[in-house]
């Protein structure tokens, strides 16, 4: 029979210290402040994603308008998914998520964006989910084995940004 790498007596004991830590215990092995940190900016990049989907949702015009809209307000849902997810994750791990609009676009990855043309908008959108799957990459890469928990969400999230990468291509394909 193998053995645990720490008895079952010593991480009872471990267990019941720093209970307030709730899930965080000695086993974390990422930088907390420093997660918690980049989760704010997660939750930003998510948040400004949502804001600009939602704009060119109600901007969208032209003869290939709806198809695009349909994923504009498609996408603005997911994107408000994932900033439930990080801003859920930052609490669990002690933090508090920051929804300040006063710094909101100075603390995001991706930019906001007000284009008035279809192409202009879906190259946009497509530059904002290209500057996330670099980011998510990076973070992941970051986290290691750090923070499992973490890193498996955003892992998830990334599969969707690269879907959206991949329908912002096939509308702007569309549209040129």
């Amino acid at each position: 029979m193998e053995e645990f790498l720490t008895d079952i007596e010593t991480l009872r004991k471990r267990a019941r210290t720093n209970m307030k830590k709730g899930p965080v215990t000695d086993a974390y092995g990422a930088d907390l402040e420093r997660v918690i940190f980049v989760l704010n900016q997660a939750l930003a990049t998510e948040l400004v994603c949502v804001l600009r989907y939602k704009r060119h949702f109600y901007t969208a015009q032209g003869l290939n308008a709806q198809a695009a809209a349909d994923e504009f307000l498609q996408h603005a849902g997911e994107e408000a998914d994932h900033a439930d997810l990080i801003a859920a994750r930052i609490t669990q791990l002690g933090g508090e998520p920051d929804f300040n609009p006063d710094s909101l676009t100075g603390r995001s990855h991706s930019e906001y964006d007000s284009s008035k043309e279809l192409a202009k908008m879906i190259q946009e959108d497509l530059v904002a989910e290209r500057v996330a799957i670099a980011s998510y990459t990076e973070i992941i890469n970051w986290l290691g084995d750090g923070d499992l928990t973490t890193r498996r969400m955003l892992e998830e999230i990334l599969a969707v940004e690269e879907e959206h990468a991949e329908d912002m291509l096939n509308l702007l394909a569309g549209v040129k």
